[in-house]
């Protein structure tokens, strides 16, 4: 999103045959040593902060810190597109940031849209592994540059475009407004093709009354390839946000205008107008 697209018309990748036991090992390979790299990161995460505080007298001077995040909410939704067709999904990360603005994490969540769009391929995880640089322009406006990778492990039919898809991105935050383009490196989400396909979006977050959060947000995810046309849509957002002791409660409104002939899944336009409910946490 979100992670995550997603989606696309979950992929438009043809059906065919199961893998091999070869195949399906590499695969399953793959997908371990995704998980591995991730593992690795949190680990380097948790015991740098670990190893600050032994070279320091205070440990909360260590320019170091490490942050958590835990979520449930009634389906992910991700750039307008639901990734769980319209059911729950529990969702959680880690954060390493440095005071000088540098920082790396790792992000998961179940999914379901790439089986809902080919059945013969098996994953049902995200996750999200990134790193970044967010240096401080003025008091009042941040930098964002980075590099994210949306990991899929799992099994794939041969001659399916697996859904592993790397982005570059560059934003601004101004406090309550923030814009951010990200740029895909390669096949996006399980297009072919597709490289250099883009997303840009636009966000705003301001306290409205009583500790009540507004949240607008508007984004275009452009592709590039054959299919540009049926695949490229506007997504947009409306929701409110309450912070009960750390416990942050959400309601949203989404929708998008994806084409029919891109976004069907199951019978369903997976980019359709939803209502999300949402609580996180962060530790």
């Amino acid at each position: 999103m979100n992670r995550k697209t997603q989606q696309e018309q979950g992929p438009s990748v043809p059906q065919r045959a199961p893998l091999g036991r070869r195949r399906l090992r590499n695969a399953q390979f793959a997908g371990l040593a995704t998980l591995a790299c991730a593992g690795a990161l949190l680990a380097i995460a948790v015991m740098a902060p670990a190893q600050a505080a032994e070279d320091t007298p205070a440990a909360d001077a260590s320019p170091l810190h490490l942050a958590g995040n835990i979520g449930v909410v009634s389906q992910y939704i991700f750039r307008g597109t639901t990734q769980t067709n319209e059911k729950p999904a529990l969702q959680g990360g880690f954060d390493l940031t440095h005071d000088n603005g540098l920082y790396a994490g790792v992000w998961l969540s179940n999914i379901s849209w790439i089986s809902d769009t080919n059945p013969a391929a098996s994953a049902s995880l995200e996750a999200d592994v990134y790193a970044g640089w967010k240096p401080a322009l003025a008091d009042w406006l941040n930098a964002d540059l980075g590099v994210l990778h949306y990991a899929y492990p799992g099994s794939y039919p041969t001659g399916m475009t697996k859904p592993d898809t790397t982005e570059l991105y560059a934003g601004l935050d101004a406090k309550w407004i923030a814009f951010k383009y990200s740029y895909s490196t390669g096949n996006t989400f399980g297009n072919a093709g597709t490289s250099g396909s883009s997303y840009a979006d636009m966000s705003l977050n301001h306290e409205l009354f009583a500790g009540i959060n507004g949240v607008a947000h508007i984004g275009r995810q452009r592709y590039t390839g054959p299919n540009a046309s049926a695949l490229s849509y506007t997504d947009w957002k409306l929701g409110l946000t309450r912070d009960f002791s750390g416990y942050v409660l959400g309601l949203a409104y989404t929708d998008t205008n994806a084409a029919d002939a891109g976004y069907t899944i199951r019978g369903k336009n997976i980019g359709r107008s939803q209502v999300v409910l949402s609580m996180n946490k962060t530790f």
